[in-house]
Formats: structure tokens, sequence, C-alpha cells
């Protein structure tokens, strides 16, 4: 299933947004972005499959919508690509009743959680950086752990779900001048391994053509 690409028309991608800030953001729901998410990352049969993700599989692909965005913002002095929300409607009324409608016209339905995608940099990136950004985001959907295991909710026979923070938090100059904590040197480690999964699976699964690979 080749990787899909956000819409031509949401936005300029070679244009110098810094500089003009003040101009409103265009957002875009994609179905078909959420189906190759599912079917390639989560799907026990998808080329990319991650186990780290099984809890998700539990649930229905209506769980996340996916959208794109006309372009990234900052913060903390960081330019944001991508990002994992969970839904929280907490207004009444006719505030509660606008916020349901804004995401039923734009999913057909109420997703528990959104991820939304840079559609600049998912234009240009390579296959192997889109899916980073991808399960970067699905890593922040998480699930609870009760007596060191995946904790199944006994009403729904489901994982219960939880937004999640990253695996290290922390500054380069900490490191530098104390050391890696064990958290750091874990990341380390893994780094020195390499990645496991080869190019060739990722530009397969994105629908790249594998002479590109030599």
């Amino acid at each position: 299933m080749k990787r899909p690409m956000p819409p031509k028309d949401i936005g300029v991608f070679d244009f110098d947004w810094s500089m003009h800030n003040d101009m409103p953001y265009d957002f875009r729901p994609d179905e078909d972005l959420k189906d190759w998410v599912w079917s390639t990352l989560i799907d026990e049969e998808g080329e990319l499959c991650n186990p780290d993700h099984i809890h998700l599989s539990y649930y229905s692909r209506d769980l996340i919508g996916f959208m794109w965005a006309s372009r990234p913002f900052e913060k903390g002095g960081h330019v944001v690509l991508g990002q994992a929300e969970q839904v929280a409607i907490m207004a009444g009324g006719w505030k509660r009743k606008r916020q349901e409608l804004q995401m039923v016209q734009w999913f057909g339905y109420i997703p528990k959680y959104i991820i939304t995608l840079d559609a600049g940099y998912a234009e240009s990136c390579s296959d192997a950086d889109f899916c980073a950004l991808i399960e970067h985001e699905l890593y922040h959907i998480g699930f609870e752990i009760m007596d060191g295991e995946m904790y199944i909710s006994p009403s729904t026979g489901k994982p219960k779900l939880k937004m999640k923070g990253h695996d290290v938090e922390e500054f380069h100059g900490v490191v530098q001048r104390y050391g890696a904590s064990p958290d750091v040197q874990k990341m380390v480690e893994l780094a020195n391994d390499g990645p496991t999964i080869s190019r060739a699976n990722i530009a397969h699964a994105c629908g790249t053509c594998l002479l590109k690979l030599a």
C-alpha cells in the first residue's frame, strides 16, 4: 500500500511560514492515512508491524483520527511536526455540541485520539523519517500497567489507554557534565545497535521504488 501524501492544496510547502505566523492554519482529515498507518504499523500482518502498538489493535480504526496541518508550530523553542492528543470535550451545552459537530464534520465520528502531521514535512521527508514521525506519535498513546502487565479493563475487555510521555527527557548539557542516566544510556545502546527495520522493508511498505536503495 503506497505511502499517503498530503493534499497539494493544503499549503505552499516551500513557503517561509516563519514570516507569516498570523496566517490561519488549514487542517484536513485523511482516512487513507489512517488506513495506511493501521494496515502497515498496527495490524499483525502489517509489513512494518510493531508489537509495541499491539494494545491499539484491540480497538477499531476509528480510535484515532488522522489529519494534516498546513504548517508546523513552535513550542518551547522547537518546531513541532507531529502531535498526538486525547480528545477531551469538557464543555457542556451548545459549546460541547459545537465541538462534537466539528469532530463529526472532520472525521465522520468522534475519535478518542487525534494525530496531526505537518503536511510540508511529510511531503518532502524520506520514507524512514515519515514512518519514524508517525510511530513517535503512536507511542504517545500508551496503556495503563498493573502488576507489571498491561491492564485489561474488566468492563470492556480492552487495554485501558492513556497518553504517555517520552522515554527520555534530558538536556545535552546535563549529559555532558554529569554523564548519561540509565534511561539515556539505554537510548545510546539502542542507537548503537542500529535500526531493526531495513530500508528495503520501509520502501516496500511506502511504495518507493526498490531500485533507489542501491
